[in-house]
């Protein structure tokens, strides 16, 4: 099994050849050849016509580990901080 982006390297193919060939909007293709997007069936077999493969020889999973994901949006663990209660609760 190969990845979206391995198909791209082996065939000489670049993003407007799989966005002319399949109908699908250059964004999809990029999310899916980077393993950001997960195609739907219809999105599978349209990528994998235009690169000329069956689609069962195309590996279609996400491959950016989720931890990878969590820490570029929140930061690390110690980072997480609660947010501060402004009200002041002496009275």
């Amino acid at each position: 099994m190969r990845t979206v982006e391995r198909l791209f390297e082996t065939t000489g193919l670049v993003i407007e050849d799989i966005v002319e060939r399949s109908g699908l909007t250059r964004q999809r293709v990029e999310a899916i050849a980077l393993g950001r997007w997960t195609p739907s069936p219809q999105e599978r077999a349209r990528i994998a016509q235009a690169f000329e493969v069956d689609v069962g020889e195309v590996s279609w999973g996400h491959t950016m580990d989720p931890r990878n994901i969590r820490y570029r949006r929140f930061g690390l663990p110690g980072d997480l901080k609660p947010p501060e209660d402004d009200s002041d609760d002496r009275s």
